[in-house]
Order: structure tokens, then C-alpha cells, then sequence
């Protein structure tokens, strides 16, 4: 069984229409909103093709209609383009993104899998990496071959014991200094990361179309060109 791995869309279809991969079976982990203002299609593609989903932050505070307080980059982002989602997300949508779990269990093939955006202590905002510690402190009492997460927007895998948690990196926003939508392919229970170059004068475009401020483009084009980069962005918040 061949299966795509997706994070962290953020409403940039751009992002989201160059994965061109085949798959049995597609797993969503949540964000496919905020940071970006083209959200019908994103949702829609997710709606259609995902097998399983789960709630990321921001589709939670989309869902119930939070306005962002101003704050560090990435608030003033989603505080900037969040009132278009509120202009072109209908009842139907705004409800999908409520009644999405924002944990799901599930088996594909031969293996167990747990969904979640975060972390299962703190399924929608703890914010953990790569530490081995952490993980194995999460991991209690959770008897699967894959913790499959997103949130962290950076691609990564550890094995613990017989659970393997990964993170494919995001779709729509990656912060590990590389500019290309990422995902991953779990294949017969082989794991691939995998990068793909989109449109970002697209995204970008977009973006001023639809009216969004230009201090606010002109950020978001640094981080969407840089990959998020620290050294461009400066620790991200979330």
C-alpha cells in the first residue's frame, strides 16, 4: 500500500496542485488553513482525496471564527489573511473544519497508525521536535507502528522503539530553509521524504489580489522564498 503523507497546507493551492504522486490511500494532519488566501480549493482537493484527517490549530480557530491578535510574523500573517477565509469559507466549510477528530486511529495494511497535528499529549499546539526524550514521553502507553504528526512545518523521523513518529514538513509554508512543498510516502512500510518546486509567484500574487496588505506580502514572500529560514523569519510562532 502506497500512502501520501500531508501537512500544513496553509491555503496555498499552489503548493498543494504540484504533489503529483499516486497513492492508495492519502493521511492529513492537519492546517489547511491561514498564511495564505486561497483555502476553497485546498479544503476541497483535502475533502475529496483524504483518507483520514485530523484538526490542526489553525483549522480550529478558523472553524470557530477567532480573530488573531497582533503579535510576532506569523500572527501578523494570519491576522492579515485570515478575514478572507471568513469572505469565501461557507457554513459547510467552516462545520468540516469544526467536526474534523484532532486525533484518528486507524489501520492500513499491515500497520497501525495514529494521527494527530501536535502531539497526543496536546493534540492541536504542543510544540515538540526532534528530541528523543520528549517523544519517548509522549509515546506512553501509545501501542502503534506509526505516530504520523505535522505543526512543526519541518520534516522529520524517529524511530522509538516500535513506533516510528514522522513528520512529512508542510505543504503550503516549509520552515527548514528549503522553499519546496514537502510530504512523505510511506511504500510497503518504507518511508520517503520528498520535495517538489511550486509556483510561488502564484501564491505570492494571489495574495495582493486579494488585497492583503503589502508589509504583510512582502514577509510572506521572504518566508515562502527563504523556506522559513531562522535566519530570514526569526523563530516562528505558531
Amino acid at each position: 500500500m502506497r500512502i501520501l503523507l500531508i501537512a500544513d497546507i496553509h491555503a496555498n493551492w499552489p503548493a498543494l496542485a504540484a504533489i503529483d504522486e499516486p497513492f492508495d490511500a492519502c493521511l492529513f494532519l492537519g492546517d489547511v488553513v491561514d498564511y495564505a488566501t486561497d483555502p476553497l480549493p485546498c479544503i476541497d482537493w483535502v475533502r475529496k482525496y483524504a483518507t483520514a484527517v485530523v484538526r490542526g490549530n489553525h483549522d480550529h480557530s478558523v472553524a470557530q471564527r477567532v480573530l488573531v491578535k497582533p503579535g510576532g510574523t506569523f500572527r501578523r500573517m494570519a491576522a492579515a489573511m485570515r478575514p478572507r477565509h471568513f469572505e469565501v469559507l461557507g457554513d459547510d466549510h467552516l462545520t468540516w473544519l469544526a467536526r474534523m477528530p484532532v486525533t484518528r486511529h486507524l489501520t492500513l495494511g499491515d500497520h497501525r497508525f495514529l494521527l494527530v497535528h501536535a502531539t497526543p499529549r496536546d493534540p492541536m499546539d504542543e510544540y515538540i521536535g526532534d528530541s528523543v526524550e520528549q517523544w519517548q514521553q509522549r509515546l506512553e502507553h501509545v501501542d502503534v507502528d506509526y505516530v504520523c504528526v505535522g505543526h512543526t512545518h519541518i520534516p522529520m523521523q524517529l524511530q522509538l522503539d516500535k513506533t516510528q513518529v514522522i513528520n512529512p514538513g508542510s505543504v503550503g509554508q516549509p520552515r527548514d530553509g528549503d522553499p519546496r512543498a514537502a510530504y512523505a510516502i510511506i511504500d510497503r512500510g518504507q518511508v520517503e521524504f520528498r520535495r517538489v518546486p511550486y509556483d510561488i509567484d502564484r501564491t505570492v500574487r494571489h495574495m495582493r489580489e486579494c488585497g492583503i496588505d503589502e508589509s504583510v506580502v512582502a514577509k510572506a514572500e521572504v518566508i515562502l522564498r527563504s523556506g522559513g529560514s531562522p535566519s530570514a523569519t526569526g523563530y516562528p510562532d505558531l
